[in-house]
């Protein structure tokens, strides 16, 4: 069992509202977001849409619920961009993120990506060259840099229609980055749904992993989104993803690897769906009360 000490737990807004598809959930607030989550059992969160750009707002809003932010989504754009342009929005992003207390800022290369356009998933992924990933890489390591100097851990986020989606991409990037100043952040759902072994990636990177997104799939909505040809956002409005306890995935052994290697950090449930479908509520109950059980936080 994961030692309530070192591993806390953690949930994402998106669950509520939708950055990247803003009419789901639009109906639902700021505070009804946060406020759910506290009632459902969870210490921890990551930023959204809704979110209070203010600090100190935003610091009292969660901490009248005994809450509090732990990552925030950054999006680089280091294959695609001028890299001075990236690290002076990265300065800006985890200067707000010292403000609020949290430990890991979670990055994303979106330069090529196609996860919030219309291009099929599966079919229209971009595959980068050897020149751009060498800018991905130098610049992935000069931010890690900026973030060390700064007081926050850079971890990388690898996910659906990005230039790092699958095991070979991760470790070409793991491999040419600098474990002093880069770790990764774990998202057993993005690996399970783009057919990877997700408890090899798990262990293999297990020193480096600094945090972790635990969302489930529902591989009925997966393939149906490869035989169709469908875009990353049509599989979330589908519900290709869901909470932890609802999909396919056994997360009891990933809790076990994380004990075993001595993780310390959020694990963060993060699961997209369309909230008139799959209320957030009940569905962060739902993962508390499973990850309760197998993991013991």
């Amino acid at each position: 069992m994961l030692d309530r000490s070192k591993v806390k737990l953690g949930i994402a807004p998106i669950a509520w509202t939708n950055d990247d598809m803003p009419d789901l959930g639009a109906e639902n607030t700021f505070e009804q977001c946060i406020s759910e989550m506290a009632l459902a059992g969870f210490t921890g969160c990551e930023v959204g849409n809704k979110y209070p750009k203010d600090a100190v707002v935003l610091k009292k809003a969660l901490d009248l619920r005994g809450m509090q932010i732990c990552n925030a989504w950054f999006s680089t754009f280091l294959t695609t961009k001028p890299y001075e342009e990236t690290e002076r929005d990265f300065i800006r992003h985890i200067t707000f993120l010292k403000e609020m207390g949290a430990k890991v800022v979670g990055v994303s290369e979106q330069g090529h990506s196609i996860q919030g356009t219309d291009k099929s998933i599966f079919r229209d992924k971009y595959v980068m060259n050897d020149e751009e990933w060498e800018m991905l890489c130098t610049g992935l390591n000069k931010l890690g840099k900026v973030a060390k100097d700064m007081g926050i851990s850079l971890c990388f986020h690898h996910h659906m229609g990005t230039v790092v989606q699958t095991a070979a991409e991760i470790d070409r990037m793991m491999e040419n980055t600098d474990p002093e100043l880069f770790g990764l952040l774990f998202d057993s759902g993005h690996l399970a749904y783009c057919g990877e072994d997700y408890m090899a990636v798990l262990k293999k990177y297990a020193d480096r992993i600094k945090h972790v997104h635990l969302k489930d799939i529902r591989p009925e909505m997966v393939e149906k989104v490869k035989a169709e040809n469908l875009s990353f956002l049509d599989g979330v409005r589908l519900g290709t993803f869901t909470v932890p306890g609802d999909g396919a995935i056994d997360f009891k052994p990933i809790f076990d690897v994380l004990e075993e290697t001595g993780y310390e950090g959020y694990v963060l449930v993060e699961a997209e769906q369309d909230p008139a479908k799959a209320n957030p509520f009940e569905y962060a109950l739902k993962a508390r009360q499973y990850i309760a059980e197998v993991s013991g936080l």
